[in-house]
């Protein structure tokens, strides 16, 4: 007998009520089906029709909208230098490769579709000279082809596997000094604040070369240092070409000036070396000598007032200590997707690879700015030299084959900024990829013959510059970029999951740890890093053989927008005092010569810029997008969505529709 219905209400004190039904027969559950009419069914069916189709009549527009904006920004966009007169051969290389793989989809399409396979095997049997070619192709493809595919993968493979243990050794050293706290101690007492002597002699130095947009920011940041005022000289070290901008910083120079700090302006009139020479040619001054230590600063960076409190007393009762490097920190991290990325890289570069050799080592490259160098190390070491475009590291490497010891503080942190651009930012990865190896070419002879031990030298060789500045480039690109799409028309050299999803997951994962909150970032970062492998692994070739474009140097773009958020304190405090300076100031007759040059080269029409196109980004784009058609054939499944999620990334890229955007 079946079970009556039994409705139970429990007043509640919110007015709201529970209702337990049992039974399947319950006069409820009918009154519920009565309420629906088929008119209203139907109505309803129509509402989600309407909703499907507008739906499908949304996909054609956008398509269509997103081909035109692409043939816009190829049409309008400028094809970048570097394309023009140098690096082409890796640019031929991938446009010859990308032209064999069409043609080898063509044939495999056409197999697919007429079911031919390895079952006729004999030449009687064989139809046509398509069919003919395909079976010779076949037949070709598993003796020699396949084999050394295969091996060539498996090398790679052990490479990347290789890579990921340092990787995931160096994330264990964080663990560690996370887990004992460990950070660098000031050795004996502070400095007695009462007593001016007891502080050292520091000399500030900052370096710039046409940086209009943040030279104002960073010389105020640096004139405001907590330091004696008679212990510390400032340096401002412009190589720029412009005569008016050189107008401007000597003016800001002397507004400082005139409130006390110590301050000088210095400008090259032969500008040799870069950034290297600029500071070589400041350390030869006679006054230098005066000074113990020296702190350099990028004219984007921007110190906080109690810098040299927290780095210089460091070096206090440790004469063996050359180098206190500080860490960056970012104010346009959340600019646009590709500052994202480069928060992710950086925030694992310091953090994790700085600190651990920093604590274990006692060795890491410097990064050229936002640190302090003991002048005797400097000098011991040889100096500033101009043979690479990586002047920092190539002083750092020889300071710890003299036997200076560094050490990092990853709690002080200097405001700066990340170029906003592609082509910026791509610049300056293809200089920081070129120069190590323009110094391992120099420095290995030196590193063999040093005096310093047996492991620190493998760790200078293998780990330092094979492993991380060899290996990671070569591998990335070889690996995911040819050998992977080549694998789609060589099934039996077919890489595993586990190497194109498994572990590189898990090493992005590791990578974005210190940046916990960039975590929805991490597939774009994964698809991005193997992009970016192009420009590393084609500076890498360059500074390893010595190719035109290894000694390129170009500044780095900055938009100052620094300015906008850790000066503005600072601006509101002393904005009327300032004005009144200026106002008496640009009364003179320099000042008014200075503003009417200014006056008309504002006047003047501003170059126009635009975005560019990459070639070889595209002709990769292309590339991955036909193997991964191929793998569709198989039925490949995470290939396939691998495949085509990193040419479509390529595609943007390629597009320079990552970045800034230039109207």
């Amino acid at each position: 007998m079946a079970p009556s219905s039994v409705v139970v209400t429990i007043e509640k004190p919110n007015k709201f009520s529970l209702v337990e039904i049992n039974g399947s027969d319950s006069t409820l559950l009918l009154e519920k089906q009565k309420a629906v009419s088929p008119k209203q069914f139907t109505w309803f069916l129509f509402l989600k029709a309407h909703r499907i189709f507008a739906c499908l009549s949304w996909l054609p527009v956008a398509f269509k909208t997103m081909v035109s904006s692409v043939k816009k920004r190829v049409s309008l966009s400028d094809v970048t230098e570097e394309d023009e007169n140098k690096n082409r051969r890796l640019y031929r290389f991938i446009k010859t490769f990308l032209v064999i793989s069409i043609l080898a989809l063509v044939l495999e399409i056409g197999a697919h579709l007429k079911k031919w396979d390895l079952s006729i095997i004999r030449p009687w049997e064989v139809q046509g000279l398509l069919q003919w070619c395909y079976m010779t192709w076949l037949s070709f493809r598993v003796d020699y082809v396949a084999p050394l595919v295969l091996t060539m993968s498996r090398f790679c493979v052990v490479l990347f596997l290789i890579q990921s243990l340092d990787r995931l050794v160096l994330c264990l050293g964080c663990f560690w000094i996370k887990y004992k706290n460990l950070k660098p101690r000031i050795n004996g007492d502070a400095f007695d604040i009462e007593d001016a002597s007891s502080f050292p002699m520091v000399l500030v130095q900052i370096p710039m070369c046409n940086e209009r947009e943040v030279f104002a920011q960073s010389i105020a940041a640096v004139c405001q240092l907590d330091w004696p005022k008679d212990r510390i000289l400032i340096q401002v070290l412009d190589d720029s070409d412009d005569g008016n901008l050189q107008l401007l910083i000597k003016d800001e120079v002397s507004s400082w000036r005139e409130k006390g700090v110590n301050i000088i302006y210095r400008h090259r009139l032969i500008r040799t070396g870069y950034k290297a020479g600029n500071l070589k040619s400041a350390m030869a001054c006679d006054y230098v000598k005066d000074y113990e230590f020296v702190a350099i600063f990028d004219a984007d960076f921007q110190p906080n007032s109690d810098f040299l409190k927290q780095t210089v007393p460091h070096f206090k009762g440790d004469p063996e200590l050359g180098l206190v490097q500080a860490r960056w920190s970012f104010v346009n991290k959340d600019e646009n997707l590709l500052t994202r990325l480069q928060n992710i890289n950086l925030c694992f570069h310091f953090e994790v690879e700085q600190q651990v050799n920093g604590t274990f080592l006692n060795f890491f490259g410097f990064n050229g700015t936002a640190g302090v160098w003991r002048i005797k190390a400097l000098e011991e070491s040889g100096g500033w030299l101009e043979r690479t475009t990586v002047e920092d590291m190539d002083i750092a490497v020889r300071a710890h084959l003299n036997g200076w010891k560094f050490i990092f503080l990853n709690d002080v942190k200097v405001l700066c900024e990340l170029p906003e651009s592609y082509e910026a930012y791509k610049k300056q990865q293809h200089r920081w990829h070129s120069g190590p190896m323009q110094l391992f070419r120099l420095c290995l002879p030196a590193i063999v013959r040093s005096k310093i031990s047996l492991s620190k030298k493998a760790n200078l060789i293998f780990l330092f510059f094979l492993l991380r500045k060899v290996i990671l480039p070569f591998y990335s690109f070889t690996l995911f970029c040819i050998i992977l799409p080549l694998t789609m028309f060589i099934p039996e050299a077919e890489l595993p999951l586990w190497v194109i999803c498994y572990v590189p997951i898990f090493m992005s994962l590791l990578n974005i740890l210190p940046a916990p909150k960039s975590f929805p970032f991490l597939v774009p970062y994964l698809l991005f890093e193997n992009t970016m492998s192009v420009t590393k692994f084609n500076a890498m070739i360059s500074g390893l053989f010595q190719l035109g474009s290894a000694y390129e140097w170009v500044v780095t773009k900055k938009t100052g927008r620094s300015s906008e958020s850790d000066l503005v304190a600072l601006a509101e405090r002393e904005s009327k005092s300032l004005n009144e300076e200026k106002i008496t100031r640009r009364h003179s007759e320099s000042g008014l010569e200075m503003l009417n040059k200014l006056k008309q080269q504002e006047e003047t029409t501003p170059l126009k810029k635009r975005n560019k196109v990459y070639r070889k980004e595209l002709a990769l784009a292309l590339l991955l997008l036909t193997s991964a058609a191929r793998s569709l054939l198989s039925a490949h499944g995470v290939h396939f969505y691998f495949l085509l999620f990193q040419g479509l990334t390529f595609l943007v890229v390629g597009l320079d529709l990552i970045g800034e955007q230039v109207s």
